[in-house]
């Protein structure tokens, strides 16, 4: 059994061995094109109300903000070591909750007609895994479930894309529902200890 706290010193120990890298040199994650298409058509596929241009622009909007914030947020490491940078303050922005606020921003300034985003969070599946946030698209009146992850964390600006029902590395929950299961679970613990 893994112990949270020594891997979470560990991973601080490795972000300020990493910290020597130098965050002027980031480059802009890779957009792929044959990606970009194969998202397009992923979109289109959801629904006959969806617009063509509304999602090869959503699908090209995706890959290329997620690719500008890897610089922005001076990504130089793989997602956790990056977190452990945050969360130890050597790097201001990185956590996927940033990734997924700053790419479902710059998607709802397009005010799309017939895709609609959502957001949803991964809850943990262990004790060691890490809940994790991300924008969903889907056409307008479909559920999160019939949607396509929009990912920019997972591979540090290169954008990952998956309809929600086959992404295996994460079980999708509305945001709404995995907050509000905190907040119940805090409460009851809260119950339990004033007892």
């Amino acid at each position: 059994m893994i112990n949270r706290r020594a891997f979470s010193l560990g991973l601080v120990a490795l972000a300020s061995l990493a910290a020597c890298s130098d965050p002027s040199q980031v480059t802009r994650a890779a957009v792929s094109q044959p990606s970009i298409d194969g998202m397009t058509r992923a979109l289109i596929a959801l629904d006959p109300s969806v617009d063509p241009e509304e999602a090869a622009r959503a699908a090209r909007i995706s890959h290329e903000y997620a690719a500008d914030l890897r610089v922005q947020y001076k990504v130089t490491d793989p997602p956790l070591i990056h977190n452990a940078k945050v969360n130890s303050g050597i790097r201001e922005r990185g956590l996927c909750v940033h990734w997924a606020d700053d790419i479902e921003a710059r998607l709802r300034h397009e005010h799309f007609r017939t895709l609609y985003i959502h957001r949803a969070i991964a809850p943990p599946r262990t004790s060691f895994h890490v809940s994790h946030s991300a924008p969903i698209l889907s056409a307008r009146g479909q559920s999160i479930f019939d949607g396509i992850v929009v990912d920019g964390w997972r591979e540090s600006g290169t954008l990952v894309w998956a309809p929600v029902r086959t992404d295996e590395d994460y079980n999708w929950r509305p945001r709404t529902e995995v907050l509000n299961a905190i907040v119940e679970e805090r409460a009851r613990r809260q119950a339990r200890l004033t007892q």
